[in-house]
């Protein structure tokens, strides 16, 4: 469990502990556009850019089953190494290969678990980072409007990212200079502690030593190199490009190579990983590459047909329909009229979905017809009705002509009992039907 001292990932994300994946990440996608660095003032970004990383640090962990269940069973205490977590990997920061290996006898790295700003992202910067190898990527979610996503979008933007300091080429030292061993680990840059799993149980785990940061020696400040002050990098600022091709989707991730943060003791920078997040659009809903539109007509559309401007599409075109209504059809409400071509783009490639429309029907207002005239040409002009239905049983011999009221709904069905077939019928969350939640709702 947490500790008092740490802020419960559950809470940074503003989800309940029985939250499932799809509204973890959900949750995570929300507070990192909210919190990313870019999008607040100058004066904040350094508080924001803290904020970003933690965030995107407990979505690591609560997304992967595996993390997960050791958070809830012992708090962040699974994931020290070297005093704390850092929320940006390196020296104090979790290893998960070395927990499992201690635990699990040696399964390795947990699969999903990225590094860095994001999380499993399973391209190379996953489980613990291993120094030589690729650094680790960076993940952020970005917003793109279906109009963007149809036509396509490039964007370009600055970004500041740490690169291996050039006059020292990632040293920390000045030239000549000769760093020192460090007394905490020997000059083997790591160090072995025991830590607290559960009750009655530990494990031995070896992590990075915390006095020079995993390199087995330091220089003394009169030595450190004067551009990077030791930090063995620099930040640096470069003008990236977004290109987000027609036809991509939720989901979707637009990968900038190598354009992470470098690390003097990776081989190669991890990627900028863009997740593509798909805004809600007002008129139209997409599935695949097939587009679904409400095509709202009046009464006399439906009963004689029209030909006219039914909707802009999302490339700013006008979409015409000439519908005729032969031998007396006519077009009824729910009825679906499907448009190939019309769809979205398939990516990469000049296939198109198709576009579903959704017949509304617009009825006229009340009080549009009083002259008793036009009543009876209306009644010349439609159908006749077929006569009365009376169900199972022969025509009643008795009638009584009763008054009647017009409702919205049948919310007053039944009210008052505690017949489970009452009231309206509903829907909760998961789309199962009933009825007597309706009725519980108005007592």
């Amino acid at each position: 469990m947490s500790t008092p001292d740490e802020q419960d990932l559950y809470e940074l994300l503003s989800i309940p502990r029985t939250a499932t994946k799809a509204e973890i990440k959900k949750a995570y996608h929300r507070a990192a556009l909210t919190s990313h660095p870019d999008k607040v003032p100058s004066e904040q970004r350094e508080e924001a850019d803290l904020k970003f990383k933690a965030i995107s640090r407990a979505y690591e962990i609560l997304s992967d089953d595996d993390t997960r269940h050791l958070y809830d069973e012992h708090g962040m205490a699974a994931f020290e190494k070297g005093g704390g977590m850092n929320g940006g990997g390196g020296p104090g920061g979790p290893d998960l290969d070395d927990i499992l290996a201690q635990m699990f006898g040696g399964m390795g790295g947990m699969p999903g678990m990225g590094g860095g700003m994001g999380g499993g992202d399973g391209m190379g910067g996953g489980g613990a980072r291993r120094k030589g190898g690729k650094g680790r990527n960076e993940v952020q979610p970005y917003e793109v409007t279906l109009e963007e996503l149809y036509k396509g979008k490039t964007t370009r933007f600055a970004s500041t990212k740490k690169v291996v300091c050039a006059t020292c080429r990632g040293t920390g030292g000045k030239e000549k200079a000769k760093s020192k061993p460090c007394d905490s680990c020997k000059g083997r840059g790591q160090t072995t502690r025991i830590r607290p799993v559960g009750p009655g149980l530990v494990t031995q785990e070896t992590v990075p030593c915390a006095t020079c940061s995993g390199k087995g020696s330091f220089y003394a400040d009169k030595d450190k190199c004067k551009k990077c002050k030791g930090a063995r990098t620099v930040s640096q600022k470069k003008i990236l490009e977004l290109y987000i091709p027609p036809g991509s989707k939720q989901g979707d991730r637009i990968v900038l190579a190598g354009e992470a943060d470098q690390d003097p003791d990776d081989s190669e920078p991890g990627d900028i990983v863009f997740e593509v997040v798909e805004e809600p659009h007002k008129v139209f809903h997409r599935a695949g590459a097939d587009l679904q539109a409400d095509l709202e007509i009046g009464l006399v559309e439906a009963l004689t047909g029209f030909n006219r401007v039914v909707l802009r599409h999302l490339d700013g075109r006008g979409i015409q329909l000439h519908v005729e209504q032969p031998a007396g059809k006519v077009l009824r409400p729910d009825e679906i009229l499907r448009i190939r071509g019309e769809g979205m783009p398939v990516k990469r490639s000049d296939s198109r979905g198709d576009l579903y429309l959704t017949v509304r029907v617009t009825f006229p207002e009340d009080g549009w017809l009083r002259d008793p005239a036009a009543v009876e040409r209306v009644r010349d002009v439609l159908p006749k009705a077929e006569g009365a239905r009376f169900g199972v049983g022969e025509t009643p011999e008795m009638v009584d002509e009763v008054e009647f009221e017009a409702v919205e709904n049948l919310e007053g069905f039944g009210a008052g009992s505690d017949d489970p077939r009452a009231g309206a019928e509903w829907e909760d969350e998961d789309g199962e039907a009933g009825g007597q939640g309706a009725q519980c709702a108005q007592q």
